[in-house]
This record gives structure tokens, C-alpha cells and sequence, in this order.
């Protein structure tokens, strides 16, 4: 790889060349299966023919005009996303962390119409919502925010999955506007909580006329089972953001709005230069034609019980396990030790997975995955596991 690359990821030493479906090819003409899916992006696969075709086919026709004008491919993509979501409007980004910086702009915005001038928004410990400087403020993750103080004023963080502490930061302060929280935490360690925890974050936003937000940039567009996460607990957010699988590889970004909400951002207030272009929406309308008409989303929550099942009975009786967690196909697999170095070995076995919060195994493998790859991936990972933890 080349010297003049910015060090800023300790990346694994391969580089792949192609992708079908869940699998890759190295350089070296070496097969692996993918269990990451590009962190959680690539939920169709690789080189999927209904993202391939609308890539293509857009590319030879328009690929970029700005939002200074009307763009067909982008208003067809916000009614798609309105109707699967129940949201009311969508503002287009380049990635989750955009889609997120829309979402605090919006809180902000909504405190000072309130008579609030000094906005403050809740987030979670052990939460991330991004590496831009205010989603890295709003991030409740101290290990990567060391260097780069000082970081935005406007946010409070709480322990995830405690309703009590939510409360009592409200009570404290007269300046929250908004709590933000990721349904299920997949940087901070699959951390998946109570069953009516957002429903409670719903109550309690109505109760003191705050707006709840959630982060679903990883756990939406079908990932958990459901087209989004919180309709498993059938509400309503008033702001919600996606990005990842949404283009399965075209960086796309969205933040849905409802109600008071959706009416706070108005002309000049926001904005992006490449968001929501006709080559982006092209792969994005792709990737929810093909997700909505397949029952892929419905599988997503039986593959992954799947291999949370095959995963605990082959582990069954390992001391060194803490827990094996799932949320359709996000799964976690805690150890009661730092295990970030499975990642080579396994990578060495040819299957590609991720170490978050130094001690979990997390998988996202694509929704595509069939039952043999399932048995290989659980297979081969229990092996492994079962080598290390010795």
C-alpha cells in the first residue's frame, strides 16, 4: 500500500480485488467470508446485479447536479424512506456521521425555538454516533476523543439502558432538548437493552417535551429484522438517521424527521453539497426494491438466531465466555478478555470479523447469507474461539 495514505486505520495486511455475494478474493486470488459486510454496509452482498445494474445504468445518464435544483431520483427515494419509516421528511447526506450532525442541528435548533440558548442533548456512555467534531462531542466514548479537546459544548452523557439516570438528568437540567441513543450499540460492544427501554426514552420525551432521536446508521435498513430497529417496539422517534446498507457501498446518508421536527431546518439553515445526488438515490432505491420484495429483512432475524444458537451450543461449557448476544444479524460474542488479535487469526482462516470494545466478537455479515455460510462462519469461529480462549 502506498506511504502517502493519512495513518489513520491499523488496517489488516490484505487487499481484496473482487467480492460475490458474502465472499471476497485478495489480491492473491485468496477466498474469505465476509462476516463484516463493510461494517455493517454491504447487506446485499458483493457486486449485487440490482445495485451493479442502477449503478451503471445511472452513471451513463447524470451523476451529480447539486441541490441548487430538483432532483427526481432523490424526491423517489424520500417517499420510499417516508413510507417504510413513518416519518414525515428526509434530509440527504454523505454518511451516518452527516446524517447525525443534521439530527443535533435539528435538537439545537428546536431548544433555541423553545427559548433555550444553551441546547443540551443527551447521549449514551459507550455510544458513538460519528468522527466529525460534534458527533465525536455527542459520542460517549472517551478513548477516541483523547487529542482533540476542546469538543463542543451541548451534551450530557448517561449510562446506557437506565432509564433512572435518564431522569434524572432531566430533572438536573432545564436545558436538555433531546436524547439521542443507538438501539442497539454496535461500537460500544453489541450492547443490546431492556425490551421496552425505548419505549420508556419515547415516555419520557413526551412527558417533558423533548425530542428523542435514534442513531440507526448501523442497525437500520433491515439489519435487526425490521426495517428499522424501533419498530420493534412500535414507536415513533421524532428523529431518526441511516446511512450504511443504505447504499450498500454508495456513500449515502439520511435524517428522517416527524412533527415539530420536521419543520425546524428551513432553507439556508443546512445543507450538502454531494447529498442525495442521482447516482447515490439510483443505489439506494436499488438496495430497498431489492430488500422490501425479497423477505430479506423478516430472514434477518432467523439467520440471526441462527447463529446465535449454533454459536452458544458449540461454546457451550467455555468458561471464558461472558455472553453470546444478537439483535436479528448483529451478534456479539463477549469474552472475559482483550480479543481484538482473533481478527488475524481469523483472517488467516479466511473469514473476515471485527473485535469492538476490546473484548467482543461482533458480526454483520451481509443479509444474503445462506445456511451453508452460516454453518461455515460458526464453524470455523467456534473452532477459533475455542483455540484462543485455551
Amino acid at each position: 500500500m502506498t506511504s502517502h495514505i493519512m495513518p489513520t486505520y491499523a488496517r489488516q495486511s490484505v487487499t481484496f480485488s473482487r467480492g460475490e455475494g458474502a465472499w471476497l478474493w485478495d489480491s492473491e486470488g485468496r477466498r474469505y467470508l465476509d462476516a463484516v459486510a463493510g461494517i455493517a454496509v454491504c447487506s446485499l452482498g458483493h457486486a449485487h446485479p440490482a445495485v451493479h445494474e442502477a449503478v451503471c445504468r445511472q452513471s451513463k445518464t447524470l451523476l451529480h447536479t447539486s441541490n441548487l435544483y430538483g432532483v427526481e431520483l432523490q424526491a423517489q427515494l424520500a417517499d420510499r424512506l417516508i413510507a417504510l419509516s413513518g416519518m414525515d421528511n428526509v434530509f440527504f447526506a454523505n454518511s451516518g456521521a452527516e446524517a447525525n450532525e443534521a439530527a443535533i442541528k435539528i435538537a439545537r435548533k428546536y431548544g433555541h425555538q423553545r427559548g433555550i440558548d444553551n441546547p443540551v442533548v443527551i447521549t449514551m456512555e459507550k455510544s458513538f454516533h460519528g468522527r466529525t467534531m460534534g458527533t465525536l462531542s455527542a459520542t460517549g466514548n472517551s478513548k477516541i476523543k483523547q487529542g482533540f479537546a476542546p469538543l463542543l459544548a451541548g451534551f450530557s452523557h448517561v449510562p446506557y439502558n437506565d432509564i433512572p439516570a435518564l431522569e434524572a438528568a432531566i430533572a438536573a437540567d432545564s436545558n436538555i432538548v433531546a436524547i439521542m441513543a443507538e438501539p442497539v450499540q454496535g461500537e460500544g460492544g453489541v450492547n443490546i437493552p431492556a425490551a421496552d427501554y425505548l419505549n420508556r426514552i419515547r415516555e419520557l420525551c413526551d412527558r417533558h417535551n423533548l425530542l428523542m432521536i435514534l442513531d440507526e446508521i448501523q442497525t437500520g435498513v433491515g439489519r435487526t429484522g425490521k426495517f428499522l430497529a424501533y419498530q420493534h417496539n412500535a414507536i415513533l422517534p421524532d428523529v431518526c438517521t441511516m446511512a450504511k446498507a443504505l447504499g450498500n457501498g454508495v456513500p449515502i446518508g439520511a435524517c428522517l424527521a416527524r412533527g415539530q421536527a420536521a419543520e425546524v431546518l428551513t432553507a439556508g439553515n443546512h445543507g450538502s453539497t454531494f447529498g442525495g445526488n442521482p447516482l447515490a438515490c439510483s443505489a439506494a432505491l436499488a438496495v430497498l426494491e431489492t430488500l422490501t420484495g425479497s423477505g430479506l429483512i423478516g430472514q434477518a432475524a432467523e439467520k440471526g438466531e441462527k447463529i446465535q444458537a449454533a454459536l452458544k451450543l458449540a461454546l457451550a461449557g467455555n468458561p471464558h465466555i461472558v455472553s453470546i448476544r444478537n439483535k436479528g444479524l448483529m451478534i456479539g460474542v463477549e469474552l472475559d478478555r482483550p480479543c481484538g488479535e482473533l481478527v488475524g487469526i481469523a483472517l488467516a482462516h479466511g473469514l473476515l470479523i471485527n473485535v469492538t470494545a476490546d473484548n467482543t466478537i461482533r458480526l454483520l455479515p451481509p443479509l444474503i447469507i445462506d445456511d451453508a455460510q452460516i454453518t461455515t462462519l460458526t464453524e470455523t469461529l467456534a473452532a477459533l474461539i475455542q483455540d484462543f480462549s485455551r
